[in-house]
């Protein structure tokens, strides 16, 4: 017997997640300078990192030597002081993904459900199949979650129903009166999860905080890789009740999160200065986006994240012609949208250069 045929079935059917293209990577294939290539792709933060943080992972580097604390007790007090919960109802990861895997280690088998809307985030769906559960999509409708229908597609197998807002990849969102009212409708079967990764570059962040304190079935998911610009440490967490935490880190490998990761994200909270700045140039940045999409008559979707999608026709054909010019973003025929593109917002003049690259390739065509 070979590799292939002792392996799971769940493992052998699985699809593979593609990732945005790294610079050093199209650089090799084409040819191109790495310093003349921008990156619109991965919904990176063109700021870069929060200086706090840069400080507090060099200095962090003096331990290399040492494990981390596989418990991450300096994170989770900060974060419960950030949010006025108590440590024990943090659970930390190797970027939130991380815990979507955890939510599957502990609540999903083969027969069970999972409801998500479509398109949205994929590994939604990649954790639900390796597991051996059945991913019920419910399509979105104008390019946002409908929560009446994601409701209506609860059944007693279903076990997990996601909710992210904003969501990847329409960068729509639902208001806060509407996520709350939605978990407060699912049964006692339902574990309700909100992925809350692109939450800060909301001008008005919804507080899901009142379902835990009513012992609903919740989880809230946050990533340090967006606003915070901690993309190549990978740490996120989620908050939910103490019951819920303890069952997520009961299946949680040691040190999963490193001990440079740790202390970043320990002073990245601390970076309020930078967030906010964050916040107000990649709302400039939006608007220049989508004022840009408008002038060259290209539909796009009103977005609160810090992306956006844009219809450029064949989407494939374009995002490979941006490419031979250096600008990296992300195609969308894997989430069925062959006719757009997903766009990180850049800084002004990254976002100027795409604009004028896409009226460039748009004449040409």
């Amino acid at each position: 017997m070979n590799f292939e045929e002792l392996a799971k079935s769940e493992v052998r059917s699985q699809p593979v997640y593609e990732p945005g293209k790294p610079i050093e990577a199209v650089a090799r294939e084409l040819g191109l300078d790495p310093d003349s290539i921008i990156k619109l792709a991965s919904n990176e933060n063109p700021l870069g990192a929060s200086p706090l943080a840069v400080a507090a992972a060099h200095q962090a580097l003096d331990q290399a030597e040492l494990y981390p604390d596989g418990g991450c007790f300096a994170l989770r007090a900060k974060l419960a002081e950030k949010w006025g919960l108590a440590p024990a109802q943090f659970v930390l990861g190797n970027g939130s993904n991380e815990i979507i895997e955890l939510l599957g280690h502990v609540f999903l088998k083969p027969g069970d459900e999972v409801v998500m809307g479509n398109p949205a985030f994929v590994v939604y769906k990649l954790v639900t199949l390796l597991f051996g559960a059945k991913a019920v999509e419910i399509p979105l409708v104008n390019h946002r979650h409908d929560l009446d229908a994601l409701a209506a597609a609860v059944t007693p197998r279903t076990r997990l129903v996601f909710v992210p807002s904003p969501n990847n990849p329409t960068g729509t969102a639902n208001t806060q009166a509407e996520l709350l009212a939605f978990a407060r409708r699912m049964p006692d079967h339902v574990i309700t999860v909100f992925d809350e990764a692109y939450a800060e570059y909301l001008e008005s962040i919804p507080d899901m905080r009142p379902l835990i304190s009513e012992g609903l079935k919740v989880i809230c998911l946050r990533t340090f890789s967006k606003i915070y610009g901690l993309a190549a440490m990978r740490v996120g967490y989620g908050y939910a009740s103490v019951e819920l935490a303890n069952l997520l880190n009961r299946v949680r490998q040691p040190f999963n999160v490193n001990a440079i990761a740790q202390a970043a994200a320990v002073a990245a909270l601390d970076d309020n200065e930078f967030v906010k700045r964050c916040r107000t140039e990649n709302l400039s940045g939006m608007r220049q986006l989508a004022t840009g999409f408008t002038e060259l008559g290209l539909e796009h979707v009103p977005s609160v994240g810090n992306f956006i999608l844009v219809r450029v026709g064949e989407g494939q054909k374009i995002f490979a012609e941006l490419q031979q010019l250096g600008i990296i973003v992300r195609p969308m025929r894997a989430y069925g949208m062959p006719e757009w593109l997903r766009v990180t917002v850049g800084t002004i003049d990254q976002n100027k250069r795409l604009l004028a690259s896409l009226e460039t390739l748009i004449t040409q065509s």
